[in-house]
């Protein structure tokens, strides 16, 4: 994943656009930086790794190089940027956000002659966003390039450039999948993925992207390059995971939507007369927790927090290379509250469940602890196939998925056939996928969100939302 924040401004933006990035941390764990023109026209830019300090450490030494009213952020999953671009279309500064999953075959096929090279990354890949760059440097002006290489990428592309003439110009990616912003106050605007980023700042929404919009920004309004499209597929998993609880997405606030979530999951299994007896409700911390808190509400079992996760010293940037240490850390940051523990029944409610791993080390944690009973509850279906939009699971293979995984040991390779049934809970063979991944994991019992549940907690149109993960559908 990652996101990106840019302002531009009448006064200086450099701590607007310090904060502002800042606040997308919990989108990205790899790699950030920072770019401002100065008022005498020089562009200072800075990219730091943040795998192991978090953005606003890495930072703060930096600020007193900093200066100008005009900025862009980026938190990055992916490759190092903003970066630097001088062509025929001036010098600007360019950070994307997305996927791109045919970059070599792009490289090959539309610079291969010898006037073309990039600067390989250590793997020896093309920085994406350079690539971006060179395609956008086909055309004969910049929002034209947005649209040429969103046109030709197989995947998802979100764009925000910054211009030496002082604006910003900001591509949501071809059908919405992520969100796009602005904010505006009394000095400027600002760009951005998520909304209380900017009104922690004093900005207030003045406008929501479209699908394939482009706009240019300036100190003093904004105008319509390229109008939105018709079709959209926002990404459900904004607000099932990675989106921050005080955001909104096409009108839908995360933290509702997550309790409302948890309300549609309680009441459909007290309808079907699957709800176990159980002492406590808890949620998986932290984005599990709200959809307990509506699970706990509707079904009228107290909420608790058998654990707590301490993150003072363990933050989510740090992220250690090895699995086993990751592991390790995943651990130490689970902290008892033994009295709501020892001989009790709980059921838990987490966000989602991808490959299992950390999800299997609770609960062995749990009956550690002496729990008497672990009941586990996804809070969306199961995720079936690995995101070739936006890389939110990091998964490279279907079969890094725990429920794909289960469904090849159960039925081999004919299991890929059944795909939609074994997602669907009501069936003979969703069943035997729940079964199996209790027995696998030590669950007491499991439960997924079906798909018509999470879309009704969403409440927006459901073929304006990309469900690939779960179904397979584009």
């Amino acid at each position: 994943m990652g996101g990106f924040f840019g302002a531009v401004s009448h006064r200086d933006i450099v701590l607007d656009v310090f904060f502002g990035t800042d606040y997308h941390s919990h989108l990205g764990t790899r790699s950030a930086g920072m770019a401002v023109w100065s008022p005498e026209g020089e562009c200072t830019r800075e990219i730091h790794s943040i795998a192991n300090i978090p953005f606003r450490t890495r930072f703060e030494k930096d600020l007193p190089d900093f200066a100008g009213n005009i900025g862009i952020g980026c938190i990055s999953d992916t490759d190092p940027q903003p970066l630097l671009v001088r062509s025929h279309l001036g010098l600007y500064a360019i950070t994307t956000v997305g996927q791109i999953n045919n970059a070599e075959s792009l490289v090959n096929t539309y610079f291969s002659d010898h006037g073309h090279q990039f600067m390989a990354m250590g793997s020896g890949r093309v920085n994406t966003t350079e690539l971006v760059a060179a395609l956008i440097n086909e055309c004969e002006s910049l929002h034209e390039g947005i649209l040429h290489a969103q046109a030709l990428i197989d995947g998802s592309l979100s764009v925000l450039l910054m211009t030496s003439d002082g604006s910003i110009i900001a591509g949501r990616d071809r059908y919405g999948r992520l969100p796009i912003l602005l904010g505006r106050d009394a000095d400027g605007y600002c760009v951005s993925f998520e909304s209380f980023a900017y009104q922690k700042l004093g900005y207030q929404t003045a406008y929501e992207l479209g699908p394939a919009e482009i706009l240019r920004i300036s100190a003093d309004g904004f105008e319509v390059l390229s109008p939105a499209g018709r079709d959209m597929k926002i990404c459900a998993f904004l607000w099932t995971y990675y989106g921050y609880p005080n955001s909104n997405y096409e009108g839908v606030n995360v933290e509702i939507m997550r309790m409302r979530n948890g309300e549609v999951m309680a009441r459909d299994e007290v309808a079907h007369g699957s709800l176990p007896k159980v002492d406590y409700v808890a949620g998986v911390p932290d984005s599990g927790v709200p959809h307990a808190i509506g699970y706990a509400n509707r079904c009228g079992k107290p909420f608790a927090r058998p654990f707590v996760k301490y993150t003072p010293t363990w933050p989510r940037s740090f992220m250690p290379s090895r699995q086993s240490m990751r592991d390790q850390v995943a651990k130490m940051k689970q902290i008892p509250v033994p009295e709501l523990i020892e001989g009790k029944k709980l059921l838990f409610v987490d966000d989602s469940i991808v490959r299992g791993t950390q999800l299997q080390s609770t609960v062995e944690f749990l009956y550690e602890s002496g729990a008497a009973e672990v009941h586990m509850r996804s809070a969306c279906p199961p995720v079936m196939y690995a995101c070739k939009y936006l890389n939110f699971s990091r998964n490279n293979s279907d079969m890094d998925l725990l429920a794909r995984r289960v469904v090849r040991e159960l039925e081999g390779e004919d299991g890929e056939k059944h795909l939609e049934e074994y997602a669907d809970s009501s069936t003979e063979r969703g069943q035997c996928l729940l079964h199996a991944i209790c027995d696998r994991l030590g669950f007491d019992s499991l439960g997924y969100q079906s798909l018509n549940g999470l879309l009704e907690a969403i409440g927006i149109d459901p073929e304006k939302v990309c469900t690939y993960c779960w179904n397979g559908k584009e």
